[in-house]
């Protein structure tokens, strides 16, 4: 029993240390925000927080958090409450800040080390696990992904910027970080690089040394916050949108339904052609990316709409959701009525609304009912209509 307790506790003296180095010094000004970029809110949180946060669930302690002089306290403020967390000021580039991250770490003796840049938020356990694995068999290791987009070389034209030579993206990858090391050898390199340029990143110090990088796949939620754009908020994946309307039927005047015209005795009136179920399922079109209402957008006192046909205005609202970044997932449109039956038009105003909105008909319901001869429609006074849509993002 006591040779066997023995065996498992060298077995757990065995284990890599593994720290990390949160890269956290620059100050972001292409991001546009009011702080450097790493403090900055980012879905919730500060950006620096996501990422230390997976380092410390994945068990990578001490963190060492390089930040910029001065910023003692927005870092505290970040990252307040995750243990193992330690702060040193950086250098004037990426480069120095690492390196002095490094030195700072010998103290603990670390064994490996992940070198990770705080503006990459969306870090997973996934890409943790698969470079510390990665790293049992190698000396460095680093996250990549596929390069998809065709490429080709700049070049300076008579006119301009012209395409050079293609290159083949087949040999190319995009490299992310975390990036991870033996410690000794990264502290080594970093300490004999004599270059007078930067690195891009701590994998070409290591290879200046000669140390063989090992790939793994990365993230592309691992991508760097650069920009003012990045920290807009994410369109939903879905919206949805209702809409309600209702107009008097009058003798004398044509019945639009769903843009299809129904032979009846009355018909009815409004500025427009009146089509309740077109302009219900217009309110909820631009309800469901907040876009106002029919109203804002084709004013009753604008003469310009009088009688004009309803099909119109669908037409405009689909645009507008498009622009918006969305796609109609599907319609529910109920038209509430007395008479005419609408059962024997139904699959026509399906048909219809479809052609309108440029959609497959099978993402359009059209159902009617009654209301059991309660009511202005019980009473064959008018037609409401109302519609719900749920909008995907494209």
């Amino acid at each position: 029993m006591s040779q066997d307790t023995s065996s498992a506790a060298e077995n757990i003296g065995a284990l890599p240390r593994i720290a990390a180095v949160v890269v956290a010094a620059g100050q972001g000004l292409r991001a546009g925000q009011p702080l450097p970029k790493q403090f900055a809110m980012w879905r919730g949180k500060p950006v620096v927080r996501h990422s230390v946060e997976a380092l410390a669930k994945a068990g990578v302690a001490p963190i060492l958090v390089v930040i910029p002089e001065g910023a003692e306290e927005l870092a505290n403020g970040a990252l307040a409450g995750i243990a193992g967390v330690r702060f040193t000021v950086g250098g004037e580039t990426r480069q120095q800040s690492v390196r002095l991250g490094l030195e700072v770490l010998g103290a603990d003796e670390p064994d490996r080390v992940l070198i990770h840049d705080a503006a990459r938020p969306g870090l997973s356990p996934g890409v943790i696990g698969r470079i510390l694995e990665a790293l049992d068999l190698s000396k460095a290791v680093i996250p990549v992904l596929s390069v998809v987009d065709s490429l080709a070389h700049y070049e300076d034209g008579a006119s301009g910027p012209v395409m050079g030579a293609p290159a083949r993206r087949e040999a190319l990858r995009r490299v992310q970080t975390p990036q991870a090391f033996h410690y000794a050898e990264i502290l080594e390199a970093h300490r004999k690089w004599s270059s007078p340029a930067d690195a891009g990143d701590d994998a070409q110090v290591a290879q200046a040394i000669g140390l063989e990088i090992a790939l793994v796949e990365g993230d592309e939620a691992l991508h760097k916050l650069t920009f003012a754009s990045d920290f807009q908020p994410s369109a939903p994946p879905v919206r949805v949108g209702t809409g309600y309307d209702v107009h008097r039927l009058v003798e004398g005047e044509e019945l639009w339904l769903c843009g299809i015209r129904i032979e009846h005795s009355h018909g009815l009136s409004g500025h427009s052609d009146a089509d309740v179920a077109i302009h219900a399922l217009v309110d909820a079109m631009l309800g469901a990316i907040g876009a106002g209402d029919i109203g804002q957008h084709f004013p009753p006192s604008d003469p310009q709409w009088r009688g004009v046909s309803s099909d119109r205005f669908l037409i405009h609202a689909g645009n507008l959701v498009a622009n918006a970044g969305y796609c109609l997932g599907n319609a529910d449109i109920t038209i509430i009525c007395e008479s005419p039956r609408l059962g024997p038009h139904r699959e026509a105003m399906r048909a219809r609304l479809a052609e309108i909105l440029n959609v497959d008909p099978a993402v359009i319901a059209v159902k009617a009912t009654t209301t059991e001869k309660l009511g202005f429609t019980g009473r064959s006074e008018g037609i409401a209509a109302q519609a719900a849509v749920c909008l995907c993002r494209m």
